[in-house]
């Protein structure tokens, strides 16, 4: 899997508290344009978010479904995005001294990017997922500074 991480200055549950708002998604995952529907109980497993990625009039439809959480600590996701791939994310969140550290960990595991090394999944992952990362730090600590 490829990992990247980040600290950001708040809190686990901060951080926590975006993940589990599925409509945030579409803010802070780079690629993905909008949120159709959130299940109710999200992110509980195997609930799903039903999202687009792509602009317009391109745009795949497609979902991405919980398969593991340990609130505030851990969510494990399969994201679809089907005929281009499936891919396995984890975000792990821990307690640091300067606030929370993010690490985002995500591997192809099914589709064309999935035949690719390691290390060529990581020259487009590596950068895409550490402005995620930005992202979503930037959302959580601004619940921390409203």
């Amino acid at each position: 899997m490829i990992e990247v991480r980040l600290t950001v200055p708040t809190s686990v549950e901060r951080v926590f508290a975006v993940l589990a708002d599925g409509w945030s998604y579409a803010g802070w995952v780079v690629g993905a344009a909008h949120i159709r529907e959130v299940d109710p109980g999200w992110p509980g497993t195997g609930t799903r978010i039903h999202h687009s990625v792509g602009a317009w009039p391109l745009a795949v439809k497609d979902v991405t479904t919980v398969l593991d959480v340990d609130p505030p600590r851990m969510l494990e996701l399969e994201a679809r995005l089907w005929p281009l791939g499936v891919a396995r994310i984890r975000f792990e969140v821990a307690a640091v001294a300067d606030g929370a550290e993010i690490t985002m960990a995500e591997e192809a595991v099914k589709g064309p990017p999935s035949l690719l090394p390691e290390s060529v999944q990581g020259l487009f992952l590596v950068p895409r997922n550490r402005e995620s990362l930005r992202r979503l730090g930037d959302l959580a600590a601004r619940k921390a500074n409203p």
